[in-house]
């Protein structure tokens, strides 16, 4: 598995349990509430806050918490939050973003500094592994809504810098200036996407070994785990063997 998902941000968010669900929608809701603080709470004139809506909608939020959500934003008293990016060297050599939204800067830092060298991995300063990755925007589409030139000549008309077709479906990649044109276009042509949102993907893929793909994957899992971690994006590539045990 790369260090990145066809269709989410976040490692093995499709395969939480129950229990666990209440997590994740607090996550998407506090993106919610700031992306509705800084702006509008009508998602048409917010284009944070619909991006948004179309992640916690894709994880089957329930639309009486993305209202809270938005209404939360809109308070007074709605909580201020950090964003930050930590960027660090994870095992295996692989390069590991971090992005957080915190009302502590300090107890999150401490928090994600620890994890890393919890497994052998090291925070470093801002920049020291961004430039590995290419921050771009992903729209994503399930396969059925066309052939692969026919998704090739929506991301044309669209502006979209490339469109990439697997089994699982397509992903529309575009910069960051043009993000909300294309998604805007993208809509009008093909209906409301699967999943939209600005990502890091990695330039190019390493490589790790087993038993550090094991203690990696248990690092990003408490990352990810954490209440003020949004999402956590790394260059590793896992070998299939791992894949298969991970996933038995």
């Amino acid at each position: 598995m790369a260090g990145h998902s066809q269709f989410k941000n976040i490692m093995f968010r499709k395969g939480k349990q129950d229990k666990e669900r209440s997590k994740l929608f607090a996550k998407l809701g506090r993106e919610i509430t700031v992306a509705s603080k800084l702006g509008l709470p009508d998602p048409k004139l917010n284009p944070r806050l619909r991006t948004a809506i179309i992640a916690a909608k894709q994880e089957s939020m329930p639309k009486d918490n993305i209202e809270r959500a938005i209404k939360k934003g809109q308070g007074g008293d709605a909580e201020s939050y950090d964003e930050i990016r930590y960027e660090g060297r994870g095992p295996g050599g692989t390069a590991i973003i971090v992005e957080a939204l915190t009302d502590n800067r300090n107890r999150t830092t401490a928090d994600v500094r620890s994890t890393f060298s919890k497994y052998g991995g090291s925070m470093g300063e801002s920049g020291a592994v961004s430039f590995m990755f290419d921050h771009i925007g992903v729209i994503s589409y399930p396969p059925e809504k066309g052939s692969e030139d026919a998704m090739l000549e929506a991301a044309l008309e669209a502006g979209a810098e490339e469109c990439v077709t697997t089994a699982e479906g397509h992903e529309f990649l575009t910069g960051l200036d043009s993000f909300l044109s294309v998604r805007e276009a993208l809509e009008a042509k093909l209906g409301a996407p699967a999943s939209a949102g600005i990502t890091w993907r990695p330039k190019n893929n390493v490589a790790v070994p087993d038993e550090a793909g094991e203690t990696l994957i248990k690092m990003i899992e408490v990352l990810d785990d954490h209440d003020d971690v949004q999402n956590v994006y790394g260059n590793y590539q896992l070998s299939d063997a791992l894949m298969t045990k991970l996933s038995g």
